[in-house]
């Protein structure tokens, strides 16, 4: 499966950054240059024979001096595992971290990233509900997705057992139907992305979540479910593809992660059009469908932005019936 690859586009004010450094650098370095003859002379020449004969001064310059090498000694330790650290998170491509609650300013290295991202001709999302993704305000990477051509979304079933064991983990005021809603919510802005002209192709797992992926172009946005917490409080971790070494790092690992769950063929297709699930076989061929009828705890769902307006009535039908069994498909 082919993905788009793309390079950060560098607009003018980051070229006029470089440019205002290196100078800056260039002119601190002719500086120090032209200094040190000055120092070195009132150094010998004057400060050491005063030195030399007052021991209190001699005594402060040997402190001073201690003081200075212990702080350059620690810098360079810091230097030095600051270093290795970089090199550790070279090798795993990993470009950004961020942990929960990350406030505004925090997160601006984020947005950095986000700014710098070349239109996607593909983005891929495997998540819970979707809700902070696609619907909540504070979404960073909504209006990257809006832009790729072909969006590919996984969902946890609104109907399975999977979504009741996670909503069983989460504290109280988190239910089945809170969960079933934001659901909702996500596949009728899928819906609307669709009138946009957008490919949209949205798949159900019924198993309980790992990873929160999302992959645009050559990131990949990485967040462990853990049970018992809700998504957003975990920390979010953004792994890189090396070009010149693949193999490197994680993002090849998190993406096939994608495509073994999205090629998966126990994962039934949502159809945008009827309102069922699509079953299908390893060779692609539909097996059955099912009726996407309610959430687990039997509270029916509104059904109007699931689907067009004029058919609210018959969705309305449709989703009070009782779950029938699957229809086959010869």
């Amino acid at each position: 499966m082919a993905m788009h690859r793309g390079t950060p586009t560098h607009n003018l004010w980051t070229g006029l950054r470089q440019i205002l450094s290196h100078g800056a650098i260039t002119l601190l370095a002719v500086a120090i240059a032209f200094s040190l003859p000055g120092v070195a002379n009132y150094i010998l020449n004057e400060w050491w024979p005063e030195v030399q004969n007052n021991a209190n001064l001699l005594l402060a310059t040997e402190v001073g001096l201690a003081s200075v090498l212990a702080l350059l000694f620690n810098l360079a330790k810091i230097a030095w595992d600051h270093r290795r650290r970089v090199l550790t998170a070279r090798l795993a491509s990993l470009v950004y971290a961020r942990n929960a609650g990350a406030g505004w300013w925090s997160r601006r290295r984020e947005r950095a990233l986000v700014s710098q991202l070349p239109a996607a001709r593909d983005a891929f999302v495997l998540t819970l509900t979707g809700y902070d993704t696609f619907v909540a305000d504070d979404s960073l990477l909504r209006g990257v997705i809006e832009k790729a051509y072909e969006i590919r979304v996984m969902l946890v079933n609104p109907i399975g057992k999977a979504l009741r064991e996670r909503a069983d983990s989460l504290p109280p005021e988190i239910t089945a139907l809170t969960l079933h809603t934001e659901i909702e919510a996500v596949v009728a802005y899928l819906s609307g992305l669709r009138k946009f002209g957008k490919k949209v192709t949205l798949k159900f797992y019924d198993e309980e979540p790992f990873w929160k992926l999302i992959v645009l172009g050559d990131y990949v946005w990485v967040q462990h479910c853990h049970s018992g917490f809700a998504v957003k409080e975990q920390p979010e971790f953004v792994f890189a593809l090396q070009h010149r070494e693949p193999r490197h790092g994680l993002f090849v690992p998190f993406y096939m992660v994608f495509l073994n769950q999205w090629n998966d063929a126990h994962h039934p297709e949502y159809d945008f059009d009827t309102n069922e699930l699509v079953y299908r076989d390893s060779s692609g061929k539909e097996t059955g469908r099912d009726v996407l009828s309610a959430p687990s705890d039997g509270t029916a769902m509104p059904p109007s932005t699931f689907l067009e307006p004029a058919a609210a009535t018959e969705a309305a039908a449709l989703l009070r019936r009782p779950a029938r069994q699957r229809t086959a498909v010869g």
